[in-house]
């Protein structure tokens, strides 16, 4: 119950009238910290506190769609937080999207929430590009799960970018190498009056936060300070 404290404080900024008049870049933030709560508070499903604590960014793409018949296809609007060296915190989101193809037997539709853990430099600098390729540019694998799997993540913090999804639908699993991440210039320039992906995700290069960035940026800090808690003790 107390897992969930910090999400019911973080949405009442949230009011009735807010929902009726966000656009999509608010609905897309409120909706990522959201995945980010429910996500890393599974039961034993939940994501290792010791790499959200070392994780240099948080890549999030709430509701992720992909589906095909033989050759299968996912696409998805999201966002990206980037941790910043002075204080330890995630700062202003860039707005990004992603697309992909992959080729087998498979047949349906499903909606996925997905988030990718970035955990080197190297990371850092492929997503500051305006195109990161996954498994190209940067490796990706699936990262641990559950209570039992610290050990796991210590032995494999050489990974670059860990990804954890959850599925809303009946679909057979689908590989991220690949996958093709863009900064969302559209977005970022509606939102922000600029675009640069560098230039918003880096520390204090955005002159002035919407306030709907600086409840995205509270509330992403509280549950990876939530998280950070747990890997100390």
């Amino acid at each position: 119950m107390k897992k969930i404290v910090p999400l019911i404080l973080l949405l009442s900024f949230w009011t009735p009238y807010a929902y009726a008049t966000e656009d999509e870049q608010q609905k897309l933030l409120r909706d990522s910290v959201l995945v980010m709560e429910e996500i890393m508070n599974a039961p034993d499903q939940e994501i290792p506190a010791n790499l959200i604590s070392q994780a240099k960014a948080v890549i999030i793409f709430p509701t992720m769609v992909k589906g095909g018949f033989f050759i299968g296809g996912r696409y998805g609007n999201g966002v990206a937080t980037v941790r910043s060296k002075a204080t330890g915190r995630f700062g202003p989101p860039g707005f990004i999207t992603q697309s992909g193809i992959s080729f087998g037997f498979q047949f349906g539709a499903e909606a996925v929430d997905l988030i990718l853990l970035v955990m080197t430099q190297r990371g850092i600098e492929g997503l500051l590009k305006s195109k990161l390729t996954l498994g190209g540019d940067v490796a990706v694998s699936a990262g641990p799960i559950g209570r039992h799997a610290e050990a796991a993540a210590d032995m494999r913090m050489q990974g670059e970018i860990y990804s954890y999804s959850r599925s809303k639908g009946a679909f057979a699993g689908i590989s991220l190498k690949g996958t093709l991440i863009e900064e969302n210039k559209d977005a970022n320039h509606t939102y922000y009056g600029q675009t640069p992906i560098r230039d918003i995700l880096m520390n204090g290069k955005v002159k002035k936060l919407p306030q709907s960035a600086k409840r995205f940026i509270k509330g992403i800090n509280l549950i990876a300070r939530a998280k950070g808690k747990g890997a100390k003790k």
